[in-house]
């Protein structure tokens, strides 16, 4: 991705337990910007579905997605950096949130690797017997999409500052004028 003066609207996704709650409001944190937490955003009966052990199927996930759209454009269309968490699982799902200025960043592992951080996970309502649906589902980015991919074995710190180094981003206020002492 080429290094822009705008800022862009990151989708941090991947299947449940790669991090990106966690690898998110690390980015937030050191780069002052808006974040959301798309899991806050699911309809009531998605999150009972996945509580009880159930899979969504598309037509669950198409409003939720709509949310989640909606808050990208707000962003985007007024030009202010921000973060989301999404799973963003399909292809078809992250061409309803792609768009300019917008970039996926996707926390990539093993299932072996994710199985055990989901295992170490409490009181998150999506059941770690979940994840193999997840990565059936999931279908990798592409090259017609703009996003970038970390393997999730480093520090979530470490994960945080490759994103800032990899895509050139600026915490908020520090504009590209700044002065050499």
């Amino acid at each position: 991705m080429a290094k822009t003066a705008q800022q862009p609207v990151l989708v941090i996704m991947g299947v449940s337990g790669s991090g990106k709650s966690t690898v998110a409001g690390v980015l937030a944190g050191k780069l002052g910007w808006d974040l959301a937490e798309g899991d806050d955003l699911h309809p009531e009966a998605n999150v009972a579905k996945m509580h009880s052990g159930q899979a969504l199927s598309d037509e669950d996930r198409w409003p939720w997605l709509g949310i989640i759209a909606d808050w990208i454009r707000e962003h985007t269309d007024a030009g202010t950096p921000a973060i989301i968490t999404c799973s963003a699982l399909k292809k078809k799902y992250r061409d309803v949130l792609r768009g300019e200025g917008v970039v996926f960043v996707f926390l990539q592992g093993s299932k072996d690797k994710i199985s055990d951080r989901l295992a170490s996970r409490h009181g998150h309502f999506m059941p770690p017997s979940l994840l193999e649906s997840q990565f059936e589902a999931l279908e990798e980015p592409t090259e017609d999409e703009n996003y970038i991919s970390l393997c999730v074995s480093a520090s979530p710190a470490e994960e945080a500052d490759e994103v800032i180094e990899r895509l050139g981003l600026r915490p908020v206020g520090a504009g590209s004028e700044a002065s050499a002492t």
